[in-house]
């Protein structure tokens, strides 16, 4: 079989009744009950090329699990592909933000290479559709099934798309022409925002949904300083933990613990009373992380008695994306390089990704014990780890690119970086941060408002909800 079909939970929507002003909340029950009778007996598929490691797997875990709290038959199938396909879709993926890549070609051989490995998946997916589904695509791995299910089953598709580039180039656009016979048989086309929408698309099919993050997932429910301590310690990012018990809630309301240990490439660990500057991101060129580190050594440590924590996901178990590795040894030498002093100060970590709501607790823990959260992308489809540190009132510097800057009003919420190569302004608004933990503490205040009200789960569900039961309610 070439499919993998990840297992969901249900996640009760009541839950929002505590987070939701009370009109909002009523006309949130309202479409929930709308649609759990328009879509029942159909099934609203999502397709994508994994299960773990990045935003898109994250945000389909909750939502969902959402969905079947309110009553919908939702699914999430996972393609299958060999390294050859998966080194092609990561070279259409930093194409599509305007990065060359590894500098391949998208021609006849590469459609070849790309078609040939959908086609067991095409060939599986298709014998489990009925012509009254809903099929979800998720970004560009398995958009070669789109025009198989418009055209030989009558299936309605949507594409959502969750990369793109504010000012497209060339490279973007050959990206683009790669990928557009595949995408535009679509019903919708779902992009994060206006900037990120491709030339030529028919605009009224063209839907506009951010990103969102579910406030009681591991990664973003409440935890006590004890536990932030206790959950670091079993990780091996903290020194002293002792006080507190290294427990979460998963995503059933189960207690669960931490066991596993990242593996952490440092001098020492972090002891409870040093200032912690971090970003979580992938192994990946497009969130910096070179430029992360260089900026802290030569631009806030000088300054500052702070450490930086960079901590991403095992590269071994991020099956799409074939640069992690390279990108892990290219930090790692960074930092073998480092003088003394400044390397004392730099951890990087690779997170224990066996267990996903572990890791998404030990996420959790980290951006709470920060005290200031970075986000330091070339480019970047949304961000999400900008929203998970809003949310836990931490003040978060950041690249004005992308999403990012739809989510960070400058100077209230956050702090935007309009270069972000300029390593000299990154560690200006990282130290002023440090240095001033009243104006830190009303970022992070402002920051964890804004995201209650703009980019909570709630919010994207209905959005999903609202599309399908127009494309529903349309002719085929």
């Amino acid at each position: 079989m070439a499919l993998e079909h990840v297992r969901i939970g249900a996640l009760p929507v009541e839950r929002f009744q505590d987070v939701l002003p009370p009109a909002r909340y009523e006309q949130f029950i309202a479409g929930v009950e709308r649609s759990r009778s328009l879509l029942a007996g159909r099934v609203v598929w999502n397709v994508n090329s994994t299960a773990r490691g990045g935003g898109v797997a994250e945000m389909l875990v909750s939502l969902l699990a959402y969905a079947h709290g309110a009553g919908v038959d939702a699914r999430w199938t996972v393609i299958a592909g060999n390294d050859p396909f998966f080194t092609l879709t990561k070279r259409i993926h930093n194409n599509l933000h305007s990065a060359a890549g590894d500098g391949g070609e998208l021609g006849d051989a590469e459609r070849s290479i790309y078609e040939e490995a959908l086609e067991p998946n095409i060939e599986e997916f298709a014998q489990l559709v009925s012509p009254d589904d809903v099929v979800i695509i998720h970004d560009p791995q398995p958009a070669g099934l789109i025009p198989v299910l418009k055209q030989r089953l009558g299936v309605r598709v949507i594409w959502r798309c969750h990369v793109g580039i504010d000012t497209p180039s060339e490279v973007a656009r050959r990206a683009w022409g790669f990928l557009r016979p595949y995408v535009e048989p679509a019903n919708a086309y779902v992009f994060s925002r206006r900037a990120f929408v491709w030339e030529g698309l028919e605009d009224d099919r063209i839907e506009l949904i951010a990103p969102v993050i579910d406030a009681f997932s591991p990664k973003n429910q409440e935890l006590t300083h004890e536990t932030v301590g206790a959950i670091l310690a079993c990780a091996g990012l903290n020194s002293d933990g002792t006080d507190g018990v290294p427990t979460y809630l998963d995503e059933s309301g189960t207690p669960q613990r931490v066991n596993r240990r990242a593996e952490v490439m440092e001098e020492s660990e972090l002891r409870p009373g040093d200032p912690m500057v971090l970003q979580v991101s992938r192994w990946d060129r497009l969130k910096d992380p070179i430029g992360v580190i260089r900026g802290f050594v030569e631009h806030v440590a000088p300054s500052t008695d702070a450490h930086l924590v960079y901590a991403g996901p095992a590269v071994e178990a991020v099956a799409d994306d074939p640069e992690g590795k390279q990108v892990l040894a290219e930090a790692q030498r960074l930092y073998e390089g480092l003088p003394d002093d400044a390397r004392s100060r730099v951890h990087l970590a690779c997170l224990p990704m066996d267990d996903l709501q572990e890791n998404a607790a030990i996420v959790n823990a980290l951006q709470r014990r920060a005290d200031v959260v970075v986000q330091k992308s070339i480019a970047e489809g949304f961000g999400l780890t900008v929203a998970e540190g809003m949310w836990k009132a931490r003040p978060v510097v950041a690249s004005r690119i992308g999403g990012i800057q739809d989510q960070i009003v400058e100077g209230v919420s956050g702090v935007l970086l309009d270069d972000p190569a300029d390593l000299t302004r990154y560690g200006e608004a990282v130290g002023d941060l440090l240095r001033d933990p009243g104006r830190a503490r009303s970022i992070g205040h402002e920051a964890q408002e804004r995201v209650r009200d703009e980019f909570l789960a709630v919010r994207s569900l209905m959005q999903y909800l609202d599309l399908i039961e127009r494309l529903l309610s349309a002719p085929r």
